[in-house]
């Protein structure tokens, strides 16, 4: 990793009081989830037909498809832990360095690692309700249902949605977001190559400077972009917080 890098990021992030931070699947690779539209990824291997799980209208007609996505998601989960990059960002807001985290992520691994203020614009697997009479129902309940092959139904005989966006359904938090995105100085886009929109226009609206943290390039023509990235995210934050001598704890 280049010393120039690390050292203009840590004096960017010193000189920043509105330091907000976006992150995508790129983020949560090498905790075992794979990039949706990497290699190995959801869109790209059609080991499921995704078109149909996450479609709000397929899951109405049709939830079976989704469960099943869903169960081996959630077999996985007691093996995914947060990435060193998730805990760095949990540490850096507990120094008080970044004042939000936006992701477009459902797996959880950010409130896993400790980040308070996290806007998840995708939603997330932690917390469902019933679509006919509104119950909520914790993850673990979920889970339990999911495992055993069933297709979770409230006591009411509703069935249960996870709160995750589904294709179709209006995203959460967006205005908040693009409030966040319009105060800062500077902004993080971290793990996410920026095609999802509206997630993806969230830089455009950046008045400060731009430091993107990614695997491998992506097409973000911006004036602002003060930094730019291509390497391993774990390696990169695991040397930023040496040099900012932030302890990382797993």
């Amino acid at each position: 990793m280049s010393n120039d890098s690390i050292n203009q990021c840590v004096g960017l992030i010193l000189q920043s009081k509105s330091t907000i931070v976006l992150t995508g699947a790129g983020i949560s690779t090498s905790a075992g989830i794979p990039d949706f539209r990497g290699p190995q990824g959801l869109y790209t291997s059609r080991l499921y037909d995704a078109e149909k799980i996450f479609d709000i209208s397929c899951f109405l007609k049709d939830p079976k498809p989704f469960y099943e996505f869903a169960h081996d998601f959630m077999a996985l989960e007691s093996t995914i832990k947060p990435t060193a990059t998730h805990h760095a960002l949990a540490a850096l807001e507990g120094a008080g360095k970044i004042k939000a985290v936006i992701t477009q992520n459902i797996d959880g691994l950010h409130q896993k690692a400790g980040s308070q203020k996290i806007l998840d614009m995708h939603g997330n697997f932690l917390t469902s309700h019933c679509l006919r009479c509104r119950k909520a129902y914790g993850y673990h309940e979920l889970r339990s249902m999911v495992l055993q092959h069933v297709i979770p139904h409230c006591s009411c005989r509703g069935i249960i949605k996870p709160d995750i966006v589904f294709f179709g359904e209006d995203v959460k938090y967006y205005h908040q977001a693009l409030e966040l995105a319009q105060g800062a100085q500077l902004f993080f886009v971290i793990g996410t190559s920026c095609v999802v929109y509206p997630a993806a226009s969230l830089p455009q609206f950046v008045p400060g400077k731009i430091i993107i943290v990614n695997h491998s390039k992506i097409d973000l023509n911006m004036y602002n972009i003060a930094l730019e990235v291509e390497s391993d995210i774990d390696v990169f934050f695991n040397e930023l917080m040496d040099a900012l001598k932030l302890p990382l704890s797993f």
